[in-house]
């Protein structure tokens, strides 16, 4: 028999999801024949595996050990540096000011230093996140941006930070705005862009159009020009919409691409600038809530911007083309 005490970051799941998270061998089917042989027993009665799970719950398992081998721990976060650019933390959540170049999550290149890593790390060092402690929490990140983007992600600390963040970031209630160089002269100096974008799985790319269609989503980038330096525009811009690439891809299709964009930009105009990577930052985040967020209610109103980029600090030292 095997008994299981159920934490406030294990609360809140269903009890077949979190028995398939802590064992792997285990499936839904199984599960629900198992609940009816009576081999799985909540607070000592037979239960319904739909049940969702309270603090304190005591789960007993009367199963095989061989169908109740453990997940295993994820240690490669273990050798990877704990250093971050912390724009803000407290005992919920963490602001991390990403650099370029870094990826938030493992890629096809396998590299082990992601940005979740990291935070793994630092929480470890800390004491605050201990793996053999966790039947099924791990730290994650509510919101990612691409590698090459630099600027704030927003990382839960425990399971109610992260499904009340989810929830916020999945309703509209946060306001990021970034900051970007645009190629050209951007006209108007201000105003809200509306198109349709249709994303490529396979080339990871997206195509912008004026016409809707049924197989493409409704795009609104919002966006104001802070300053022109006689060839380039830095921009300040709003996401009304949340779409894969939208930033580059929409202002690529007005005519302005990002500076540095090699996917929808100009690699000869890039390598005039010297510029790698898309001058694109997410660099200040607003919590403007509608609805009740518990833990994290006193977040609402609060505003946090990350160090101006460097790409935005030297904007308008050289006019013109290198």
């Amino acid at each position: 028999m095997r008994e299981i005490k159920i934490s406030k970051n294990d609360s809140g799941q269903r009890l077949d999801r979190f028995l398939i998270k802590c064992f792997p061998a285990l499936t839904m089917g199984n599960i629900c024949k198992l609940a009816r042989k009576n081999c799985i027993k909540l607070n000592g009665k037979k239960c319904d595996t739909k049940i969702h799970l309270a603090e304190n719950d005591i789960i007993k398992l009367f199963i095989k050990d061989e169908l109740l081998e453990p997940k295993q721990v994820d240690e490669d976060f273990t050798s990877v540096s704990d250093e971050l650019d912390i724009v803000y933390e407290d005992e919920n959540i963490l602001l991390i000011n990403k650099p370029q170049g870094m990826v938030v999550h493992e890629d096809e290149t396998n590299d082990t230093d992601t940005l979740i890593n990291r935070i793994k790390s630092y929480l470890y060092n800390k004491g605050e996140y201990i793996p053999e402690k966790e039947n099924t929490f791990v730290p994650a990140l509510c919101n990612r941006i691409d590698r090459n983007t630099c600027g704030i992600v927003i990382a839960a600390k425990n399971a109610e930070a992260l499904r009340i963040m989810s929830q916020k970031i999945r309703d509209r209630e946060l306001k990021k705005l970034y900051l970007c160089i645009a190629v050209g002269r951007v006209e108007p100096k201000a105003a809200t862009l509306t198109a349709y974008l249709k994303k490529d799985s396979k080339t990871n790319t997206v195509k912008i159009s004026d016409k809707k269609t049924r197989d493409n989503l409704t795009i609104k980038t919002k966006y104001k020009v802070l300053d022109y330096d006689g060839a380039n525009s830095l921009l300040e811009v709003d996401l009304l919409t949340g779409r894969t690439h939208q930033i580059r891809a929409h202002l690529a299709y007005i005519g302005h691409p990002l500076l540095g964009d090699g996917k929808y930009g100009s690699n000869k105009i890039n390598k005039q600038y010297g510029f790698k990577y898309q001058a694109l930052c997410s660099y200040k985040l607003i919590f403007s809530f509608k609805t009740d967020a518990g833990i994290l209610s006193y977040l609402d109103k609060k505003e946090f911007t990350a160090p101006k980029p460097q790409f935005a600090k030297d904007f308008g030292k050289n006019k013109g083309v290198k």
